[in-house]
């Protein structure tokens, strides 16, 4: 859009049902702080100031909220008053003169950026003051958008209303859209002379309109409005951004067996012809390219799963894990800051840390990259083609060239070369007839124990 917006976000409340030790806009939707999905809508429907009215946290919620793409400027406000006067707060930038000024809030962080746009439509199509509201089945609590003739005439709070008023089911989201040469005239009106003592920014839709004004309400979704007060609706909010994102990426060309035990991270990059079988969680950074398969109980972070690779089950991808194309980690594996190369295969219950793993290398069970020594970490270098037998241990750092052939059991300490063949174990003794005497004595202590009293 052609006009200028300052989106004023406010974000300054003490956060007490939440019973936290941190801002309640801090605490994570998808593994991204609430504040932070709300600037992402804001900078996606094309706003590019932001004031930020903080309070308790403000260091960490101005940190959190500045994403790229926005320029934020954080005001402190030092008094609860209501609504009114936190945007208030920020008058300084309000003043700077700006075509629009939209109020939006740091704990409803399912706004999409297609509502803030129909929103700041309508304020250009001759409109003073936009508000964004939403029909409920549950009322009781919002303050109702009183309508006539297309018009929004007041917005009655859920203490102040009449008893027909509440049977009203359309409400107030409290995020609303003001013409910026109006808004501080209008804000300055707003009195406290209700029920609570406080000042409601609800109020400038009768103050716009006895001045000549106009005010309309769009309507969105309930679930996108959804505001977080504590852990339950915190709760809530994070299942309503999986169902929404699921869909979404299902619809872009992805098959999930069983979409409601999958969980996604706000920036899971999925791509085509991808399967992901039940109970998968993907943490933050993590990429999965076309064709590749995650399956059941697996647990990515950080990861890179190129085209045609497959997952688990049960397997665990770590940050910097970077699985090549055709390649394989399976069950019970773990795989942490190392490259595994096109076609290589780590299979059973190894562990693959601070490595890399050539093409085609089959690494055999129960194979461990042996990368701290209590203090440092240590590189392991595994070429292509290699073969890691069962039960191996390569003590880093070391190197294992391309064709070599680990003898299962061994203990690698030293460098193995091209195609060359490690053992690295103590020799095989036999002993003839020695289980059965071990199995005897151990039978004669056994019944001497019980023979006692």
């Amino acid at each position: 859009m052609s006009r200028t917006c300052l989106a004023v976000i406010l974000a300054a409340g003490d956060s007490t049902r939440m019973k936290s030790s941190m801002s309640k806009v801090l605490h994570p939707v998808a593994g991204r702080p609430m504040i932070a999905h709300v600037m992402a809508a804001v900078q996606a429907a094309d706003i590019e100031d932001v004031a930020l009215v903080v309070g308790r946290d403000a260091e960490n919620v101005t940190k959190a909220a500045s994403i790229d793409g926005l320029s934020v400027t954080s005001f402190l406000q030092t008094e609860r008053l209501g609504t009114g006067h936190a945007v208030l707060s920020a008058k300084e930038a309000i003043a700077r003169g700006y075509d629009e000024i939209l109020v939006a809030y740091g704990d409803v962080p399912l706004i999409t950026p297609e509502t803030l746009t129909s929103a700041r439509k309508a304020l250009g199509e001759g409109n003073d003051v936009v508000v964004i509201g939403f029909h409920t089945e549950r009322p009781t609590g919002y303050g109702r958008l009183l309508v006539e003739n297309g018009q929004l005439i007041a917005i009655r709070e859920e203490k102040d209303a009449s008893d027909e008023e509440r049977k009203i089911t359309w409400c107030n989201s409290g995020l609303m859209v003001i013409n910026g040469a109006k808004a501080l005239e209008l804000l300055s009106h707003i009195g406290n002379a209700n029920a609570k003592g406080e000042y409601y920014l609800t109020d400038v839709v009768e103050i716009v309109r006895s001045k000549g004004g106009r005010a309309v309400a769009v309507d969105a979704s309930e679930a996108e409005l959804s505001g977080c007060n504590n852990r339950a609706e915190l709760a809530a909010i994070e299942k309503l951004w999986q169902e929404r994102r699921r869909h979404d990426i299902m619809l872009s060309g992805v098959s999930m067996i069983a979409p409601e035990t999958v969980f996604l991270s706000h920036d899971t990059v999925i791509g085509q012809d991808v399967l992901i079988e039940p109970n998968v969680v993907f943490g933050p950074g993590v990429t999965v390219e076309s064709g590749a398969v995650i399956h059941s109980f697996s647990h990515l972070e950080g990861a890179h799963v190129a085209k045609g690779a497959t997952v688990g089950p049960y397997a665990r991808l770590r940050p910097g894990a970077h699985l090549g194309e055709g390649s394989k980690v399976g069950n019970f594996c773990e795989v942490k800051k190392a490259e595994i190369g096109a076609g290589a295969k780590v299979n059973h219950l190894s562990y693959i840390g601070d490595a890399f793993v050539g093409a085609d290398t089959n690494i055999g069970a129960g194979t461990i990259t042996c990368n701290y020594d209590g203090v440092n970490k240590h590189e392991t270098r595994i070429g292509a083609n290699a073969f890691i037998g069962s039960n191996s241990a390569l003590v880093a750092p070391v190197t294992i060239g391309d064709g070599a052939l680990i003898a299962s059991g061994s203990v690698i300490t030293e460098d193995v070369p091209d195609d060359a063949l490690a053992f690295g174990r103590a020799r095989q003794e036999m002993k003839p007839d020695r289980a059965k005497a071990i199995r005897e004595r151990n039978l004669a202590i056994k019944a001497m124990k019980k023979s006692k009293p």
